[in-house]
């Protein structure tokens, strides 16, 4: 009898049945770990922050969700049967910004993160890689949004993308016009990066002006993008604009098990929200039987796959589809 219950459990979570757990279990606790194991979902759980760490992880979350504005949607017509499975990372090849994990440090400027990524990846795609920038994070996160590190609107990026341009900034000084300034910090459980700061941390004041030594001007060094537009939450239009014009930016739900994502196909296993999150979709493709979406997170390499994860596609898993933005660049 208890090998069929098991049976029909495992079966009922593959296609979509919740079970939840117990409401109130610490979001980042080993008991937490051991409950989304132990139900026999589509994804495994491990350690990637401490307990302690509560307080910081929320600070990441940095969705606020929609803006009052409605943006153009974009309809593709769809007259081909869509690939069972694509990778951005694999499409575009030559363009190494797709598969390039940034490190929010100790912000909440997930908002900045996931868009400006979206935009570094479109321009290599848009000119078929003739042309390889890392825009800059840090001018986004500064200048984009009052108070960036507190959170920000997915359409306000994409707004000063078009209206004020983005300079060029790589990871934690590394390169560009305006290279990010707030470090890396361990954001999970290695000893590889120094421990992420207990207290909060504003960010950085807004600086129009190259640092030392690059070769071009602040004014010179500006990419800009088209009017930003929204793909509708039917699963074949992400699809067919991904596979055509490059990644896009989503926001979404994050409940207290996501934290501890490790392997295969997220879905939430618990109704406990801790905040908004926004992230880049590359791809998509089936594990298991399970449709799922692939994406880019902003956490660093050391969270979860190698700081991609994968979620579940076609039901709108945590509000994942309703939320895609994106945009083209100018190139002229």
């Amino acid at each position: 009898m208890k090998s069929l219950i098991f049976l029909v459990l495992s079966v009922s979570l593959a296609y979509g049945a919740r079970v939840f757990t117990q409401r109130n279990v610490h979001p980042l606790s080993d008991e937490m770990i051991d409950r989304i194991n132990s139900i026999g979902t589509t994804w495994k759980a491990g350690r990637n922050f401490d307990e302690a760490s509560l307080p910081y992880v929320k600070r990441l979350l940095g969705f606020k969700g929609s803006s009052l504005r409605k943006l153009q949607q974009v309809h593709h017509e769809i007259n081909e049967e869509l690939p069972e499975s694509f990778d951005a990372r694999e499409a575009w090849s030559n363009c190494t910004q797709i598969r390039t994990i940034r490190d929010q440090g100790n912000c909440g400027g997930c908002w900045a993160f996931s868009t400006v990524e979206t935009m570094s990846d479109r321009i290599c795609i848009a000119s078929h890689g003739e042309l390889q920038v890392s825009l800059s994070t840090q001018e986004m996160v500064t200048c984009g949004e009052p108070g960036g590190c507190e959170g920000g609107y997915l359409e306000t990026s994409y707004d000063y993308y078009q209206t004020d341009g983005i300079v060029t900034g790589g990871l934690y000084h590394e390169g560009g016009c305006l290279p990010y300034t707030l470090p890396p910090c361990n954001h999970s459980v290695n000893e590889v990066l120094p421990i992420c700061p207990k207290t909060y941390l504003p960010a950085p004041p807004c600086s129009r002006k190259c640092v030392a030594g690059y070769e071009k001007t602040f004014a010179e060094d500006k990419h800009y993008g088209q009017a930003p537009y929204t793909i509708s939450s039917d699963p074949k239009q992400i699809m067919k604009e991904i596979m055509t014009n490059g990644p896009v930016t989503t926001g979404f739900t994050v409940y207290a098990d996501f934290p501890s994502y490790k392997s295969g196909v997220y879905q939430k296993t618990t109704d406990d929200v801790l905040g908004g999150h926004a992230v880049k979709i590359i791809g998509w493709g089936t594990e298991n039987g399970v449709d799922y979406w692939l994406v880019a997170n902003s956490w660093n390499e050391y969270w979860g796959d190698k700081g991609f994860f994968k979620i579940r596609r076609g039901n709108d898993e945590c509000g994942f589809e309703d939320n895609v933005i994106t945009g083209l660049p100018k190139l002229s």
